[in-house]
């Protein structure tokens, strides 16, 4: 910040006396700027225009655009095209269906129940309903992206569905990948999320052959994001440390004919576990982190 002090004068030699010349000035410079008014007065009137007295510059130059635009906030539209299926693990209301859900189905290597209860917290929080709210969030980030997303179930039905016809949705709909969304119920004390891999079975009306392959791309992408994403680390009780399983005893991935996973999110029965299980703020990064992984497979 500069500081001004006070100005002092200096003598100056007196200036000699010009007055005729002041004079002449005077009188001619009021009249030189008259005259050009009324010039361009005639002029402006002869054009069809108006004249003001002091046009400004920037008055009259063209309007200028901005270089800065708002961000369209429409799907992305990544993707566009894509059809991911949800598969919401075991329903709110199959325990009044034990008959039903009981029913024993083909899964190719052997037969198997329709489906389960599921487990649940200690303290009551059903493991259909932690499913469910997942699978909403989910469906809601890869709309955004701009993928077609069906449910296999969305609280509509009195049961199941079956393991058998789970599969059958995500095939009938061709999707490009599926997801079954899962919390364990193993003993306290045993924490964290491991991903299901469908294991090669060629036997009855199971094939999983050509699915073998992407299913494993998509189940460690799905795996490593859902670990950033959630801040949490792999079970420590399946996968050896790599928050991976394969199995063969699943119908749901025994009879898949496109790339799917399951994901245990967290164990249910360990109170540390189902503190997150429980949380909002939690299940919506499992479902930013499931949702980050099958971005990456379906872009790559």
């Amino acid at each position: 910040m500069s500081y001004e002090g006070p100005e002092f004068e200096s003598p100056q030699p007196r200036r000699p006396r010009r007055r005729p010349l002041t004079l002449a000035l005077a009188v001619l410079v009021p009249g030189a700027l008259l005259g050009w008014l009324v010039y361009a007065g005639v002029s402006g009137a002869a054009d069809g225009g108006v004249t003001t007295a002091a046009a400004s510059p920037r008055a009259s130059a063209p309007p200028t655009v901005s270089s800065t635009t708002i961000e369209d906030k429409k799907p992305l539209g990544s993707l566009r095209g894509k059809v991911v299926v949800i598969d919401p693990g075991h329903n709110l209301t199959n325990f009044r269906h034990t008959a039903e859900i009981n029913r024993k189905v083909d899964i190719g290597t052997n037969r198997k129940e329709c489906d389960t209860t599921g487990t649940s917290t200690n303290s009551g929080y059903a493991e259909a309903k932690f499913t469910l709210d997942v699978a909403h969030r989910l469906r809601t980030l890869l709309e955004r992206q701009g993928a077609t997303v069906k449910l296999t179930q969305d609280g509509d039905r009195p049961y199941g569905p079956c393991v058998d016809e789970r599969a059958r949705i995500g095939n009938t709909a061709h999707a490009d990948a599926v997801v079954s969304i899962h919390a364990d119920g193993a003993s306290a004390g045993q924490r964290g999320y491991h991903v299901i891999l469908p294991g090669r079975v060629h036997k009855g009306i199971a094939d999983t052959r050509r699915i073998v392959a992407p299913s494993a791309q998509l189940g460690e992408r799905i795996a490593h994001d859902f670990g950033r994403v959630t801040r949490t680390a792999p079970s420590n009780y399946i996968g050896d440390g790599t928050g991976l399983d394969t199995r063969t005893d699943l119908g749901g991935l025994n009879l898949s004919t496109v790339p799917k996973v399951f994901i245990e999110c967290a164990n249910m029965r360990d109170s540390k576990d189902a503190a997150l299980l429980t949380s909002g703020a939690w299940r919506q990064k499992a479902a930013q982190g499931i949702s980050e992984g099958l971005v990456s497979f379906l872009r790559g």
